[in-house]
């Protein structure tokens, strides 16, 4: 009983830090300050009371508009909360499925995703990755890589990807293969903030495991990309954020992708 409960009440935190998120979302690009001034309207400015602040229910009671001058609230508000509620829970299931007892260690796992969310939604909406999300997150994985590794796979023998070396040389390999093509490209395929980005995800997640974010998220980028131009919702030319594909590529390999590497390997018992 222990993990559906603990993770249903994950899933009700993580409302309510998506509501949170919206707010670095809206103000990071802006330079502005998360704290204050306190939550307003960002049409007539007028400051919102807790009564229109309760994630997705206030949305709901509303009608997605402005308690006081109408105007429509962005659908992009309850999609962070509900994304930020379903990490968070199926974050916990996860773990707590493959851990013995609740631990403070499933922390770590919870703070990447609020941050990739936040990267996911300002390159989707602005096309631009912030510097200090990414110095806030390599920071945090630096940190995280003295006990992530050796907690979550003990037993992880394809290479031994533990602690602070397999962070550095994910960091190192994540930032070189996406600084190749940015520089082939004269930053036209792939821009500096994807270069930084990628070398996060590989602190995040340590040698090999990077190679399996990049994968995801190329083949994810590249897909989707093929779908636009073919239904001519993009043009060969037109640009498309690269950050969101590698965000999502990246909590996929946070959570599934020792599985997902062992199963590759599998088709190749001689490595």
């Amino acid at each position: 009983m222990i993990i559906p409960l603990a993770s249903s009440i994950a899933a009700l935190l993580g409302l309510f830090v998506g509501s949170l998120l919206n707010v670095c979302i809206d103000r990071i690009p802006a330079g502005e300050s998360i704290v204050r001034p306190p939550s307003h309207c960002s049409s007539c400015k007028k400051r919102l009371t807790e009564k229109d602040l309760i994630p997705l229910i206030s949305y709901i009671l509303l009608r997605g508009r402005c308690r006081y001058c109408g105007v429509k609230i962005p659908i992009r508000i309850c999609i962070v909360e509900l994304t930020t509620a379903i990490l968070f829970g199926l974050i916990t299931w996860h773990f707590l499925s493959h851990q013995d007892s609740l631990s403070v260690h499933i922390a770590m796992p919870l703070i990447y995703a609020c941050i990739f969310i936040v990267i996911f939604f300002i390159d989707l909406e602005q096309q631009v990755i912030i510097n200090m999300t990414i110095y806030i997150g390599i920071a945090l994985a630096l940190i995280f890589s003295f006990f992530w590794f050796q907690f979550f796979w003990p037993d992880f023998s394809i290479w031994p990807s533990q602690g602070i070396l397999s962070a550095l040389l994910g960091g190192v390999t994540g930032a070189t293969l996406i600084l190749l093509p940015n520089i082939i490209t004269r930053g036209r395929g792939m821009g500096g903030g994807d270069v930084m980005l990628a070398g996060f995800i590989g602190t995040a997640t340590g040698f090999p495991l990077v190679i399996v974010a990049l994968v995801i998220g190329i083949i994810g980028g590249g897909l989707t990309a093929i779908a636009l131009v073919a239904l001519r919702r993009k043009k060969r030319k037109d640009a498309i954020p690269f950050g969101p594909f590698l965000a999502i590529a990246a909590m996929v390999t946070l959570i599934w992708g020792p599985q997902i590497l062992h199963w590759y390997s599998s088709w190749y018992p001689g490595t």
